[in-house]
């Protein structure tokens, strides 16, 4: 489909209501707190990058990292490798450890710390990004803590990327799917009547679905259709959930190892990028 015949704020709209159509934890609900176009707005952001991206993500559950995020992560990584940018996962152990051999990683340490912003000095300033991007990350919350969907601390295993984002002189990002994630400090008061710790930490342009990884395919839907290239078409969501499922991931939900998001199966992330597709023009 031509570029000229679509209504790209329109488009941008149709996105953000697939996106969150399920409202599984409130996002639906709290969409209104946004200005319409954040995901044409962001996706600009990343079109026009030909440098490094730094993605943020990884979510610690138990003892290991969730797939919510790290599928988005990876897809939106190979999407921007394929316009000729330069993504960068940004990322503590276990996950940054399990993504090293297939990506370029930058690992950053986990739990509390002094050296927060001096770690996020250094990689901004040796990276000197076009964009940087977190997508489904903790987010500080207004006492400094971390906290996971049930209200547990989980300060004590998380990496801060909150630096990151806080002293980038670039463009930032930020994608969540609950209220306690980074960049969901832009809608403050918006998420007060969600059950759930907020995180304080604002972006640029704050990115709203029902799954995180879902985010990521709202992105690369008008990358997509800027580049004349089915990018959406080529994400493989169930060869990514092999992959991390083989390393040691768990679903965020249900706490198990097994090849599946927010506790969803994989037919359902594959359902949202086929609807998008529709929407740029692409039919199966």
């Amino acid at each position: 489909m031509s570029q000229n015949k679509i209504n790209e704020a329109a488009l941008s709209k149709q996105i953000e209501d697939v996106l969150v159509a399920r409202n599984l934890r409130g996002m639906k609900t709290v969409q209104p707190a946004l200005a319409s176009g954040y995901y044409m707005r962001a996706a600009r952001i990343l079109n026009k990058c030909k440098g490094h991206v730094l993605i943020g993500t990884g979510f610690p559950v138990v003892d290991t990292f969730e797939t919510d995020g790290p599928v988005g992560a990876i897809a939106l990584y190979q999407a921007l490798e394929a316009l000729g940018a330069t993504p960068v996962i940004v990322c503590g152990p276990p996950v940054s450890q399990a993504l090293m051999a297939e990506y370029r990683v930058h690992e950053i340490r986990v739990g509390e710390h002094q050296e927060r912003t001096l770690e996020a000095f250094q990689a901004l300033y040796n990276y000197n990004p076009d964009a940087v991007l977190s997508i489904e990350r903790p987010g500080q919350a207004a006492d400094g803590g971390y906290y996971n969907m049930r209200g547990e601390s989980i300060s004590a295993r998380t990496a801060c990327f909150d630096t990151f984002v806080n002293n980038a002189k670039c463009p930032t990002i930020g994608i969540g799917d609950g209220g306690n994630e980074i960049g969901m400090g832009n809608i403050t008061e918006a998420l007060k009547d969600l059950d759930i710790h907020a995180a304080a930490t604002q972006v640029d342009e704050l990115l709203i679905a029902d799954v995180s990884n879902w985010g990521a395919y709202g992105l690369i839907a008008f990358l997509s259709l800027w580049n004349e290239r089915d990018l959406l078409g080529e994400i493989k969501p169930l060869e990514i959930l092999e992959y991390l499922s083989q390393l040691g991931s768990v679903d965020g939900v249900t706490r198990a190892n097994e090849l599946t998001e927010d506790g969803l199966p994989v037919e359902e992330g594959k359902s949202v990028i086929a609807e998008l597709r529709a929407l740029i023009g692409y039919a199966d």
